[in-house]
């Protein structure tokens, strides 16, 4: 089972004279602080004074109210500083009274009493003269103490507003808290302020304005002797790295802000650090560190909260990795603990979590059990939000149980607080979890709408699904995929006038496309500009069919869009399990030398599911063009090498490939004027482990020699600074690199090599569109010879993808697998001479496969199949 992503904190640190100290809340592990007032009442520059000596102010209050925090009882500690602000306010001490009152909101915040959290922090800057609305203090020559207790308010009620979704108006808060310090000329201060900021940023999906901050605060810090403020913003700048999938560099602060806790021995940042560290190993893959780390998290923990969430996350990566065994012998240690939570926000949270985590293994009416006692629970605080969230995961269990009804209802209830709320991230679950229980009971409109819903509300939180919830970047395949999925199979069994709605359904597949490259580059980046292919192919393209196979649980659909007719579709009867195995055995045989009846025998058993349904229609149509928008596993094949027992696809049809998402409208290629930079490295860099491409000197000859305008970067004059720097010399209409590259499912692992190391695709992005500050053509075709698919990455053609869209390039030629002879030289070659020769991209590309076809050294589909065509096809 799944875990909601829970909310974040602000991290706030250790200051004198008010001292601070720290509690890790949510699973997010980011502490929280609690503010006690300094033991001398020194005069606060604005309350009258009298001559009676100051009076003695309850400090046992305030210490007693500091180890009721520290232990999680905080209904308690609520009590206490009530006296304590009682004191105070008889004293008339009102800086003392807002520090205490500063305290209360930050107990009622862990209460998830926001009502209350904000009407005590407003209370406490009024006391201190802030004005809320213009954002200034009216007060007149404030001493330092009193700016001292303003600023880490401020601290804490941006800590409240992130805690309620006001993201701007925490990055706005912590900004004033900055300037204060900065006035106080309290750098460290200044420091954490800046942290909290980079923090709400992070909440807010601004990843990148986060990073900068946090690489800032760090590059300040590693002069700086060892404290809390460098473990805490080492930590942080860890968490965004890791959340951006930059894993090693994450690793590496990590381990720096581990170290310096060690040394200064702070139990629980050493838990915390460990417990992020364990999080950046799961991403890794590296399982056995991540259960290491999160062991020490647990161990070394000093309350039962952080010790549990450690705990929980090693439960389910045992169980991710069907690890049953160990997860059993783990549960009665995480039951042991139980008892010991907090009664509030993270604790009902880090119940409920365990309780999903127990679905896989656990039985249904113990989880029944917690999950009702974490609806109890959540009502006595008045936490509406974790209430929801109960309710939900509560309906869920009954969902699994078949109890339809009794699911449906709780689902509803905790859908109208969550839509109450504004808790989109607990909102699209639930919309989805109703659809589900709709089309269990064969409401199939019903399900339709209830799933419209969930997608729409996933769509607007686009940010944070990339940025936020490391869940759902974690589980993308398992927590996001099957809702798409699962809508477009409703749709297409909707019956009626006008239905299935085959134009809903491939922009849901679509949908699904743009999501998924969000999460491969970790941002919402792409604009969705979309071009209607339908009216490109019946206006101007009366000889192209444009394919969206869709692979479902139990059959695969293709909808075809044939010129001047309406949309069509064709259901082949063979689950996704059958069709994946096909795809991956395609993929393996294809560039086996030894296995070519075994291909043949695969690729036409996907031909007959994907092809053969729409044959009649194809000839009818007197079509030459097969666009795919391909789904899944289909990425990492070639269409052009399905096989119909005579011939391969590419002997009746030139096929090109769309992400889908069309950023520029097709056009065709400007042949008369074709200008080429060329780029090419034969040797690799001497710390990289490729082999050299002595071909690749022909393959820039080949294009020289072809007729059109040339500039050569071979070599050393091959690197990314050269590069960039001749991008903007002149309008290239064709990119040409012929160097190693290769496509993964990550980010990070998508590049091409240049001879001053890797270009990854997210630097190829920023190097291609510099050109766009002088010029604002884009590059027509992108071409890229010698790169591959990461090997052993069912989903490494996504990166091509991505390549592809973030070049900025109208079209992109690329190859999914190496070949290491002359045939590559031989394909370029042919391929300009028809681009010279008049013939669109698409054909240039068929024509250039035959020739490889026909010649009886490289007629396999190993030679002339890997290079596929990405976009524009004109």
């Amino acid at each position: 089972m799944a875990k909601l992503q829970l909310p974040k904190r602000v991290i706030k640190f250790a200051v004198t004279p008010v001292v601070l100290f720290t509690l890790a809340v949510f699973l997010t592990i980011i502490p929280s602080t609690f503010a006690k007032q300094q033991k001398t009442n020194s005069p606060d520059g604005f309350h009258i004074q009298t001559n009676k000596p100051p009076a003695k102010i309850p400090q046992p209050l305030l210490e007693q109210g500091e180890a009721l925090y520290k232990t999680g009882r905080f209904t308690e500690a609520v009590n206490v500083l009530q006296q304590a602000v009682r004191t105070y306010q008889r004293e008339r001490n009102n800086l003392a009274q807002a520090a205490a009152l500063t305290n209360l909101s930050l107990v009622y915040q862990q209460l998830g009493s926001w009502k209350e959290a904000d009407a005590t922090i407003d209370n406490s800057l009024n006391l201190l003269g802030w004005d809320e609305r213009n954002q200034k203090l009216n007060v007149n020559n404030p001493k330092s103490e009193l700016l001292e207790i303003l600023a880490q308010t401020l601290n804490i009620q941006g800590e409240l507003q992130i805690a309620q979704g006001q993201t701007n108006a925490s990055v706005k808060t912590s900004q004033q808290a900055e300037q204060i310090w900065e006035k106080l000329g309290d750098n460290p201060e200044v420091t954490r302020s800046r942290v909290n900021q980079a923090q709400a940023l992070r909440v807010a999906g601004f990843y990148r304005r986060s990073l900068d901050i946090l690489n800032a605060v760090s590059r300040q810090l590693q002069a700086q002797p060892d404290s809390l403020i460098k473990v805490t913003a080492l930590r942080s700048l860890g968490n965004v790295l890791q959340q951006l999938g930059e894993l090693e560099s994450s690793q590496k602060n990590l381990q720096q802000s581990l170290e310096i806790a060690q040394r200064l021995q702070l139990p629980l940042e050493i838990s915390l650090t460990e417990f992020s560290l364990g999080n950046t190993a799961r991403s890794l893959s590296n399982i056995k560190d991540a259960i290491a780390h999160y062991q020490n998290a647990a161990k070394i923990a000093p309350n039962p909260l952080t010790k549990v969430q450690a705990l929980i996350n090693q439960l389910s990566l045992l169980l991710e990795n069907e690890r049953i065994t160990e997860a059993n012998s783990l549960i009665p240690t995480i039951q042991s603990q139980i008892p010991n939570l907090p009664t509030n926000q993270a604790g009902i949270y880090a119940r409920i979590n365990f309780a999903q985590t127990l679905t896989r293994i656990g039985n249904k009416k113990d989880i029944a059990e917690i999950l009702a006692n974490s609806i109890q629970q959540a009502k006595i605080i008045g936490d509406e939000r974790a209430e929801s969230y109960a309710l939900g995961s509560l309906g869920e269990v009954y969902e699994q149980n078949q109890q339809l009804q009794e699911a449906q209802n709780l689902t509803q209830q905790a859908l109208f607080m969550a839509q109450k709320n504004d808790a989109s991230d607990i909102a699209y679950r639930l919309e989805w979890q109703l659809g589900r229980l709709l089309k269990a009971q064969g409401n199939i409109p019903a399900a339709i709408s209830a799933y419209d819903a969930a997608v729409t509300t996933l769509q607007s939180l686009r940010s944070d699904l990339v940025a936020v919830n490391r869940e759902v970047q974690f589980n993308f395949r398992d927590r996001i995929e099957p809702l798409y999925r699962q809508s477009v199979e409703l749709i297409l069994q909707e019956k009626g006038q006008g239905k299935p709605d085959l134009d809903k359904a491939r922009q849901r597949m679509e949908a699904l496309q743009v999501a998924e490259l969000d999460n491969f580059f970790r941002e919402a980046c792409l604009s969705n500009q979309s071009v209607v292919l339908d009216k490109v192919v019946d206006r101007d393209n009366p000889n192209t069919a444009i394919l969206y196979p869709i692979i479902l649980d139990n059959h695969l659909e293709i909808i075809v869009k044939l010129p001047k007719q309406p949309l069509m579709h064709k259901t082949s009867k063979v689950n996704r399990q059958q069709v994946e195995q096909v795809i991956t055995k395609i993929r393996e045989t294809i560039v086996e030398p030894d296995a070519h009846q075994q291909f043949k025998a695969v690729s036409q058993q996907l031909y007959n599911w994907l092809i053969k349904p729409v044959e009649t229609d194809l000839k009818n149509s007197k079509v030459n063009t097969l666009v795919f928008i391909p789904d899944g596993l289909l990425r990492n094949i070639p269409m052009s090498a399905l096989y119909d027992g005579k011939e391969y696809l590419v002997q009746k049809y030139s096929v090109v490939i769309s992400p889908g998402l069309q950023l520029f409208t097709p056009k065709p290629l400007a042949h008369k004027k074709l200008n080429v930079l060329a780029g090419g490295l034969s040797q690799p860099p001497k710390n990289e482990k490729f082999a050299p491409l002595p071909n690749v000197k022909d393959e820039l000859k080949f294009i020289q020699e072809s007729g059109v305008s040339t500039t050569t970067l071979l070599d050393k004059n091959f690197k990314s600074t050269t590069l960039a720097k001749t991008i903007n010399a002149q309008a290239f209409q064709i990119v040409h690199l012929a160097t190693h590259g290769q496509f993964s499912s990550k980010a990070k692992d998508t590049f091409i090599l240049a001879a001053d190391g890797r270009i990854n695709v997210s630097e190829l992005d920023n190097l291609l569109k510099s050109r766009e500050q002088k010029r604002t053509e884009p590059i027509e075709l992108l071409v890229l010879s010698a790169c591959e698919t990461a090997a052993g990455d069912n989903r490494a053609a996504l990166g091509l993808a991505g390549v592809a869209l973030r070049a900025g390039a109208r079209s992109t030629l690329a190859s999914l697998w190496e070949i290491g002879d002359n045939s590559t030289a031989l394909f370029i070659n042919e391929f300009y001479h028809q681009l010279v020769q008049g013939k669109t991209t698409a054909e240039a590309l068929h024509f250039a496969q035959l020739k490889l076809l026909e010649s009886p050294e490289y007629k396999r589909p190993m030679y002339w199949a890997p290079y596929v065509l990405v976009g524009n096809w004109l």
